[in-house]
């Protein structure tokens, strides 16, 4: 302790130099704490999006990567023992059946491809506010006999087709035996994906109506939906042990962008923590090598009284680490603080590529990177010390003493 207290009044005696060290280290902790957040928030949301757009994992053919020559050549059939026991399992929030399908959407003046899903009602609670509803409402697990299917278009589908709400269109494409269907269905919501591509060709329609359109009574997968993300690799081996006559794929091997980003964002901020990992490199360094020095007759003088190089050795990197614990903790609590800042303004990003939907921009304080990169900055400092004291310890005593 008594070493640690000398240190700290020779750091305050050279209380010019210290300052610069330590705004250079806590300029660095909060660029690195800010940054990182920003892309933790990122890779969380980018997560949360891709699990609960498909689900946490998906249930399909072994079969389904390969070409199919008819719809659904590849789907899966009896799978009630899989839903039953999914539906037991406590950790998973849902279990639902979808349809893939295409063909032709129809005003009866103008037809244009699209891209459809047949879905079970119960898909729009699982997925929240991810999916964003212009007009209408959503379609419901109980229809009226009499009436129309009912039909959910995206809005550059249905602005092509110049339809609205409760206007009718007419699905036409080819069942599961090869022939033609056609079937019309009644527009009751108009939706955004935020993907100007996806919103020209995507739709909804219920899964029965769906299946009745093929003519089948088929899937093309299950999608299983998670209370816990983390839970997704766990869960999804346990079935596949269960089950093993059906392909499992997890989220990320279908979430492109998220890989995509991940791997920009990992680049781009892994180069900026090196370079910022420098910056306090070079600061510790250059506050330790003038300190020493400036201390060329003291370390003389210390070393004439007996006392050990090892000792001074110690002397100097407690000055260090005391410099970059001031540091990191003024950069910790400021990172914090603008975190809780950023919050509250509620600043919204523009729109990334490929999207029409800005998104609101938050960091996130993590204090397990806030941990690593105060060792790594401690680690740095106590280096950076033991190199310029070590250089300081070289003279002889009388050099030392005569040291100008």
């Amino acid at each position: 302790m008594r070493w640690c207290y000398f240190a700290l009044l020779n750091v305050i005696r050279n209380m010019r130099r210290s300052i610069l060290a330590v705004t250079i280290i806590a300029v660095a902790m909060v660029a690195i704490l800010t940054t990182s957040g920003f892309a933790l928030f990122t890779y969380q949301s980018l997560a949360e999006k891709a699990a609960r757009d498909e689900g946490n994992f998906i249930v399909t053919h072994q079969d389904h990567e390969l070409e199919e020559d008819m719809p659904l050549q590849y789907g899966l059939g009896d799978i009630s023992s899989l839903h039953t026991a999914l539906n037991a399992d406590e950790a998973v929030k849902a279990a639902l059946p979808r349809v893939k399908f295409s063909g032709l959407a129809s005003n009866g003046d103008k037809s244009l491809i699209f891209m459809g899903l047949g879905v079970d009602s119960e898909e729009f609670m699982v997925k929240g506010p991810i999916f964003s509803l212009l007009e209408g409402r959503l379609l419901s697990s109980y229809t009226d006999p009499q009436a129309l299917p009912q039909l959910l278009l995206a809005k550059g589908l249905a602005k092509s087709l110049k339809v609205s709400i409760g206007d009718v269109v007419t699905l036409m494409t080819t069942t599961t035996s090869g022939a033609l269907n056609a079937v019309d269905f009644e527009v009751i919501g108009i939706y955004t994906t935020g993907i100007p591509e996806l919103d020209k060709r995507q739709l909804y329609a219920a899964l029965d109506q769906a299946q009745a359109l093929l003519n089948t009574t088929k899937i093309s997968s299950l999608s299983v939906y998670l209370f816990d993300l983390a839970a997704t690799a766990e869960t999804m081996s346990y079935y596949q042990q269960l089950e093993q006559d059906y392909a499992y794929t997890p989220w990320w091997d279908k979430a492109f962008y998220y890989q995509s980003v991940q791997s920009l964002y990992n680049r781009i901020f892994g180069l900026l923590g090196v370079m910022l990992v420098l910056l306090v490199l070079f600061a510790v360094s250059n506050t330790m090598t003038l300190s020493v020095a400036e201390r060329t007759r003291e370390i003389g003088t210390l070393r004439a009284l007996g006392i050990y190089q090892s000792e001074i050795l110690r002397n100097f990197t407690l000055e260090a680490v005391t410099i970059a614990l001031i540091g990191v903790v003024i950069g910790v609590v400021a990172a914090w603080l603008v975190s809780l800042v950023i919050m509250m303004l509620g600043i919204e990003m523009p729109p990334p590529p490929g999207s029409e939907q800005g998104y609101p921009l938050v960091v996130l304080f993590s204090w397990h990177i806030a941990l690593m990169s105060a060792v790594a900055i401690l680690v740095i400092s106590v280096l950076a010390a033991l190199r310029a004291a070590h250089q300081g310890c070289k003279n002889t005593i009388v050099e030392a003493l005569s040291h100008v």
